[in-house]
């Protein structure tokens, strides 16, 4: 299976560095629905750069293929010289990401010109990848209501999975993360 993995921008949850509590939470949240995902045909996970659940979503599956070898990882562009307008330590982690994934390519070859790029990118996506495991609360909409949207819209039509991560479940896994870190042991480890 492919599988897209997109949500929330890093600021839409109130994140701005990369050491805030949350990511670890989100972090794990998304460990436990891969390694759930590699026992159902997982194969490859394919997202874009935002800054947020998409680059934690890479670090993650990275992390996982360094142990797990059937599992790639592919960093899809929306359009070219995307993230050329961020702050410098932004850009080099976002080029380290492209180069520790399988594979990475620019949907459209152009710089951002219009809106329709990012429907392009959507349409894409839904058209490449089997399902999507999506960070996103209809309470807390935020941008990934257009993913969301489009995903249903699809769904009308295709046979395509799709997996919400919404704040109940981010909560569920705040509280199994405390008690493994009181324990001391991964999200791989057992509590047993």
């Amino acid at each position: 299976m492919r599988l897209w993995i997109t949500g929330y921008r890093s600021y839409e949850l109130g994140i701005f560095n990369d050491n805030d509590p949350k990511v670890a939470v989100i972090k794990y949240c998304l460990e436990n629905n891969l390694n759930s995902l590699l026992g159902k045909g997982l194969e490859w996970v394919i997202t874009g750069g935002q800054l947020g659940t998409e680059q934690w979503a890479l670090e993650v599956a990275e992390k996982i293929a360094m142990t797990n070898f059937e599992l790639k990882t592919s960093l899809m562009y929306p359009f070219s010289e995307f993230g050329s307008n961020w702050k410098e330590d932004k850009k080099i982690k976002l080029k380290e990401l492209e180069e520790n994934c399988d594979f990475s390519a620019k949907v459209s070859s152009r710089p951002y010109e219009s809106p329709q790029q990012l429907r392009n990118y959507q349409r894409f996506m839904l058209e490449h990848t089997e399902g999507c495991l999506l960070l996103y609360d209809k309470e807390n909409e935020g941008k990934s209501r257009y993913d969301y949207e489009a995903i249903l819209r699809h769904q009308e039509n295709n046979d395509y999975f799709l997996q919400t991560i919404d704040m109940f479940d981010l909560q569920d896994a705040s509280e199994q993360y405390q008690e493994t870190q009181s324990y001391g042991l991964h999200s791989d480890d057992s509590l047993l």
